[in-house]
């Protein structure tokens, strides 16, 4: 059988099923940028490959991916978590004119070539650490003009690097000045106009809202996701991560792909999400950023069925992380994953919570050929170190 490319004496983690898939004595073959096979050598096809390599008992699992970023944006907010240090809260600094709308005010500044340009390196660090597929939103923008802005340079990053790049709009993220004490008139500019205009442009592959105190309540959430629907586009949710505004079952009601945070989710709206089957995406690093002390109930959402994913939630002010490799060490160490929830939480469930599953984030005939592949020993080595990088090489759709 021909093939493009043939990767032997390897050692399999393929995702696919319940753990980590593995297959000690492996093969993996592609042709057209997609897999023919993943499995035992002794299994395997009579393959005629155009090129061969040679793993030499290296560990393949499929390519890494973060399944929520902020990439896109202008300045930081360095002086932000000085404050933090002498005492401020969030929510004080939020309230004072900081947080998301203090990288507002640098994002609008930005051009679109300018935003590329800061968010390339970003986008590099997660790459060179094995991560194939990325999910960009936007949300520093708040105005029509400046979140399709966002949106293109994050379709530019997918252009300008061999990576997978999902886009969602977030334009419900912070309430912009000029809105001060009108959130449900802003409400109606990110439905009525903000999302049929990147829907229009086929800017978005999805639509998130950020349900909060000091964020959007759940009722004005749920006229983005009614505008949304009728867009066509799929729901995401920042929900239940400073209180329980029970947004992610109203996220689950809606058939969101997923919910993210949910430090304060409740039983509730754990019982919604594995009813409809919404990915519950963690973010340590936020929680270790922001030295939080409530932990999601991870217990309550296995013991629920509900699918797990992490991701670096990568942005300039809660969690100015650039590395899946260390995500994952926080979600075993600060959450209690296992390292199988870990692997998962970047493979196979974020594959889920970006709408994905049927075309990335496990090793399986006919899904794109996104791998990782790397020099260690056992899989766990990819959870338990710190500041280590052993990946050997990373292939994108085929190459």
């Amino acid at each position: 059988m021909r093939c493009d490319r043939l990767w032997r004496d390897a050692r399999l983690a393929t995702m696919a099923g319940n753990g980590l898939g593995i297959v000690e004595d492996g093969v993996v073959a592609a042709s057209g940028g997609r897999i023919l096979y993943a499995g035992p050598a002794a299994d395997a096809p009579a393959f005629d490959p155009e090129r061969a390599e040679n793993l030499d008992g290296r560990w393949i699992t499929p390519g890494l991916i973060d399944c929520h970023t902020h990439l896109i944006h202008g300045g930081d907010r360095a002086h932000e978590f000085e404050l933090r240090l002498a005492g401020a809260s969030y929510e004080e600094i939020a309230r004072a004119g900081g947080g998301i709308v203090s990288t507002m005010r640098a994002t609008r500044e930005a051009d679109e070539d300018r935003l590329l340009h800061l968010a390339l390196p970003r986008l590099d660090a997660l790459i060179a650490e094995g991560a194939t597929t990325v999910e960009v939103k936007s949300g520093y923008g708040l105005t029509v003009a400046d979140e399709l802005k966002m949106l293109r340079a994050a379709r530019r990053l997918g252009e300008a690097r061999p990576v997978g790049i999902r886009t969602t709009l977030l334009g419900a993220h912070a309430l912009p000045p000029e809105y001060a004490g009108d959130a449900d008139g802003y409400v109606d500019l990110i439905c009525h106009e903000m999302i049929p205009a990147a829907a229009r442009a086929g800017l978005a592959d999805a639509v998130d809202a950020f349900c909060e105190g000091i964020g959007f309540t759940a009722a004005q959430t749920e006229r983005v996701f009614d505008a949304a629907r009728a867009a066509g586009l799929p729901v995401k949710l920042h929900a239940e991560q400073l209180s329980n505004l029970h947004g992610a079952k109203l996220a689950a009601e809606a058939g969101a792909l997923s919910a993210d945070h949910l430090e304060y989710l409740d039983a509730d709206g754990i019982a919604a999400m594995a009813r409809a089957g919404t990915v519950a995406t963690l973010l340590p690093g936020a929680y270790y950023f922001m030295r939080e002390t409530k932990l999601p109930p991870v217990d309550g959402l296995r013991a629920a069925g509900v699918p797990i994913a992490i991701a670096t939630d990568c942005n300039p002010g809660t969690s100015p992380l650039t590395s899946l490799l260390l995500t994952m060490n926080m979600g075993a160490t600060l959450f209690r994953l296992t390292v199988d929830e870990c692997l998962a939480g970047v493979t196979r469930n974020a594959a889920r919570a970006l709408g994905l599953q049927a075309e990335t984030g496990t090793l399986e005939p006919g899904k794109s050929c996104d791998l990782a592949i790397w020099d260690v020993e056992r899989p766990a080595e990819l959870v338990y170190r710190i500041g280590f990088n052993p990946l050997h090489s990373r292939i994108w759709k085929g190459l």
